[in-house]
């Protein structure tokens, strides 16, 4: 059972970055699903590096839209990505040291936060502006 499912009120209005942005609910609930049978420790590992992956890709193709339509809070959405990235680095780093029982959790949470209060707030701020622009 999911952990937390997309709807449309997470949609942003660009079908690509909605795609984007359902790849990452089904990384968030990939982890749930492992860690509700006691398979975190297998997976963790490999959900970090396609997490720290796709949102590096993910974050460019967005940005780039941004860019395109000289969007005013570009640059928020930049530290954020930042500090998104910073933050699972971290988790990698503390998975490479051993402590891949504890990173489960915390990457869980992270990724649950983003996806509610990133992609449900902020992201959801350039949804007119893109779509004036034609971009949907």
């Amino acid at each position: 059972m999911a952990l937390f499912e997309w709807s449309d009120q997470y949609s942003v209005g660009v079908s690509r970055m909605d795609s984007h942005h359902q790849k990452l609910f089904d990384m968030l609930n990939k982890l749930h699903d492992a860690m509700t049978i006691g398979k975190a420790m297998d997976v963790i590992a490999s959900i970090i590096k396609e997490l720290l992956d796709y949102t590096k890709y993910h974050f460019g193709e967005e940005e780039r839209l941004m860019e395109q339509i000289n969007y005013v809070r570009l640059e928020d959405q930049k530290t954020a990505h930042r500090k998104f990235i910073s933050s699972i680095e971290d988790y990698k780093e503390q998975a490479d040291r051993g402590m891949a029982a504890f990173v489960s959790s915390g990457v869980s949470m992270l990724l649950t936060d983003w996806l509610r209060n990133h992609i449900g707030v902020m992201d959801k701020k350039y949804q007119e502006e893109m779509n004036a622009k034609g971009i949907k």
